[in-house]
């Protein structure tokens, strides 16, 4: 027993020793996979600031872009407006001379004209002229002014409409990049659930190995004690059975020794019966019958004492035969009682291990079903926070991108009706189709 004790004590250990080796095998498994988590975090965080301080530095380079190219198109309408009034100053100036020398023509050849009325009427025609073309330019600087004000509504309104498309660009970009980190992150989930789901089967499939191993070892060493000890006990029975018919001839002689002694014992109590009665005949017996009295005594004693011998002799034989017969009976009871004895018990031991065994494959296949069960419902939640997770990102998608659109759309509307207000009418504008980002 304390050899089986210190077994199942050492078979302890060995299962102790690698739930703990297995454990630390998880816990580094799993500290590996957290790791893995926060590093896809802290990477996918990063890349958005980059991602975040890229647009912003594209949103001010198209800024600056923009207000360089609006003062290139103000500076190209003005050099235009201003090379146009130059040319219309100048053909003002050409007419006007025209057509003072006309009227100094006219004047010249018109002899019945006073002279001063002449000049009246030449310096009157001068004003209207000059009036004339000082409204020309005064409706040509206005229209310029009008369409240098138009034109450039219409510039600011095309920068703005380029803003919402980069505006758009980079809402696609960062939704987009959040998805891909997203799916990432859900792939990489996966896959650690998977390699998590392989590593508790086979460490399950390992722990239970080792215990199978163990109790078979166990129970191999039970047999093999059990079977040992069989042998040690019919050894014993035989060798005790040796001892006892070695030892049956000095009981057989000691039995005999004690009918010879009882044979002996009578063979006394007959002489002193046979003097006591000879006396007595030689006693009442005339003396001439002496001698025939003492010839028919003795005759009659040696009979007995024949008689005697010959129940010794049956006596010695048949103690011999029953003490012989009695030995070989006690000793097959004995063998029978042994090996009756030696087949219950090992009866009883594979009873005994076959319970253990049944118990042990249910305990295995309690355990496999309760791992089935708690991968199966670990995989069920993470599927549902994938799920849920996704349809946050969506909702956070479609409400960023409506937004967005409502708030530029607010702002084209806003600016069409401060040009309305300020009399520019509708422009022609340069419409960009709104993309569907679902």
């Amino acid at each position: 027993m304390s050899g089986y004790k210190r077994m199942r004590r050492q078979h302890q250990k060995q299962l102790i020793a690698l739930e703990n080796k297995l454990k630390a095998e998880m816990d580094e498994h799993r500290l590996k996979l957290q790791k893995e988590v926060e590093t896809h975090a802290n990477n996918s965080s990063i890349e958005l600031e980059k991602l975040a301080k890229k647009q912003v530095a594209i949103i001010e380079k198209e800024a600056k872009v923009a207000a360089a190219d609006e003062k290139k198109f103000q500076q190209q309408i003005l050099a235009q407006q201003k090379k146009d009034l130059t040319t219309f100053l100048e053909s003002q100036k050409k007419q006007y001379k025209i057509c003072k020398e006309k009227i100094k023509e006219e004047m010249n050849e018109d002899h019945s004209t006073p002279k001063k009325e002449k000049q009246e009427r030449i310096s009157k025609h001068k004003e209207n002229l000059q009036h004339t073309q000082a409204e020309e330019e005064a409706h040509l600087l206005t229209q310029q002014r009008l369409y240098y004000d138009k034109n450039c509504r219409f510039f600011k309104r095309k920068i703005m409409i380029k803003r919402h498309e980069v505006e758009q660009q980079n809402i696609r970009e960062e939704l987009n990049k959040k998805r891909t980190q997203k799916e990432m992150e859900h792939a990489m989930l996966i896959r650690h659930d998977e390699s998590t789901r392989e590593l508790e089967y086979r460490q399950l499939h390992t722990l239970q190995k080792l215990r199978m191993d163990l109790i078979r070892l166990q129970h191999q060493t039970e047999l093999e004690n059990q079977l040992e000890y069989n042998k040690r006990r019919e050894r014993e029975l035989h060798r005790k059975h040796v001892m006892e018919l070695r030892q049956q001839p000095k009981n057989l002689k000691a039995m005999e020794m004690q009918i010879k002694k009882q044979f002996q014992d009578t063979c006394k109590v007959q002489t002193k019966q046979y003097k006591a009665l000879k006396n007595h005949q030689l006693e009442v017996t005339p003396k001439n019958e002496h001698k025939t009295i003492l010839k028919t005594l003795k005759d009659e004693q040696t009979r007995k004492l024949a008689i005697l011998a010959e129940q010794y002799e049956q006596s010695i034989n048949e103690m011999m035969a029953s003490q012989a017969l009695r030995l070989d009976e006690a000793q097959e009871a004995e063998c029978q009682a042994l090996r009756l004895q030696l087949q219950q018990e090992m009866e009883l031991l594979n009873a005994y291990q076959s319970k253990i065994k049944m118990q042990t494959e249910a305990q295995h296949e309690r355990e496999l079903q309760k791992l089935e069960q708690r991968v199966s419902l670990r995989r069920a939640h993470l599927e549902q926070k994938i799920e849920e997770e996704l349809a946050a990102l969506q909702k956070e998608r479609s409400e960023r991108i409506k937004f967005l659109l409502e708030r530029q759309e607010r702002e084209i509307e806003t600016f069409d009706m401060e040009s309305l207000r300020m009399g520019f009418g509708n422009l022609v504008t340069l419409d960009f189709p709104k993309e569907d980002y679902r």
